[in-house]
């Protein structure tokens, strides 16, 4: 069972937007979580995030929400970045290559996934496969002639 607990922010957002040189800083927020495994084991965390949305606009169920998007977008990005792609094991040494290679990966990444080829395919790594075997339909795809 998980339990989650959010507190929100604008007062001390004015001092932190000062403090931190971040000019649209309009609310920080804070998520307390507590879980509680089926064998009796409890953890909690607590999370801080820094947001421009109007205070005055935004509910606390609403940040709940983006907090839980962000989370499901960075988890789904490292799932596939890092378990079919192994991004964490490569060791690049000089200067600029690990955020080369993680922006060309990014990119590959968006290309599949806009041009409908995973769902061709059907999966992400069937359609990274698939034109890793056949560069001229790589070529096709990234020309904007089709998979």
């Amino acid at each position: 069972m998980v339990t989650r607990r959010l507190w929100c922010d604008a007062a001390t957002a004015d001092s932190a937007r000062e403090a931190l040189s971040f000019p649209g800083l309009q609310v920080l927020v804070r998520v307390d979580g507590e879980t509680r495994r089926p064998d009796g084991v409890t953890t909690r965390e607590t999370r801080y995030f820094a947001a421009s949305l109007d205070p005055t606009r935004v509910t606390p169920a609403r940040l709940l929400e983006l907090v839980r998007g962000h989370w499901e977008v960075e988890n789904g990005l490292h799932y596939v970045k890092d378990r079919w792609w192994d991004e964490d094991r490569h060791t690049c040494r000089r200067p600029g290559l690990a955020a080369g290679f993680t922006s060309l990966l990014t990119a590959a990444l968006t290309v599949l996934r806009a041009s409908g080829c995973a769902e061709a395919a059907g999966s992400m790594r069937g359609a990274a496969d698939a034109l890793g075997w056949d560069v001229g339909r790589a070529i096709n795809l990234l020309t904007g002639s089709g998979f």
